[in-house]
């Protein structure tokens, strides 16, 4: 793809988006990143726009800022543990489409890679948060998206020195070359993440539904 990447973040406060962002902003093919957050990142740099947004259920007011990007990055996430239900459905799935539904139609040339996770169940049965992940990626993918693509990572390492780790990492760590040994797609960086889903918008992929070991095997593609 010879169009440089014009990207939006979403969840770059979280461990995740923090570390898509900071992987973009260092990458060559990536030209500017826009991140959209209930607050800011704290960080400066030459690529980088930043909209501060309060309610991702109405976007009306920042549509303006939102046009004229070809991929978006959506790694906003809640964990289900503790959440009733309905709360959990309104901020996975609701939310998500509502952005997504946005983002469709001002941008219908843009590839929309969202964050999932290993397990998700594609059939959507059950009440779990693995068949509203599911549901998610079913309805993303019926989005009038140039293509729009579900990524499933297991465990994924985190970047050393970024600011949004979670605590529990520095205790787990040592689990990764072991995991990564003993079953190598249910672990993965989040530099391969990152690097997977630059190279998936370059370069688009054969299947929508992307594990573990398509991760990895897309990070390799440079």
């Amino acid at each position: 793809m010879k169009t440089k990447i014009r990207v939006i973040i979403t969840g770059a406060t979280g461990m995740v988006g923090e570390g898509v962002m900071h992987e973009c902003l260092q990458h060559t093919d990536v030209e500017a990143v826009l991140v959209v957050n209930r607050k800011s990142v704290g960080i400066a740099h030459p690529k980088l726009k930043e909209v501060i947004h309060d309610n991702f259920f109405d976007l009306s007011a920042i549509e303006s800022e939102l046009s004229g990007y070809n991929a978006c990055y959506f790694c906003l996430g809640v964990s289900s543990v503790g959440m009733k239900a309905e709360e959990y459905f309104r901020l996975t799935y609701t939310l998500t489409m509502h952005v997504a539904r946005t983002l469709s139609k001002l941008n219908p040339d843009m590839i929309f890679c969202y964050i999932s996770g290993a397990g998700t169940d594609s059939n959507e049965k059950g009440k779990g948060w693995a068949a509203v992940k599911g549901k998610t990626e079913n309805d993303l993918m019926q989005l009038p998206f140039k293509r729009a693509f579900a990524f499933r990572p297991g465990f994924i390492k985190p970047i050393k020195g970024l600011s949004n780790t979670h605590s529990f990492y520095k205790y787990i760590n040592w689990l990764f070359p072991i995991g990564r040994a003993l079953y190598p797609g249910g672990f993965v960086t989040l530099q391969e993440l990152a690097h997977a889903m630059i190279n998936i918008t370059k370069d688009d992929y054969n299947k929508q539904i992307i594990e573990g070991k398509d991760i990895i095997l897309l990070a390799k593609n440079e």
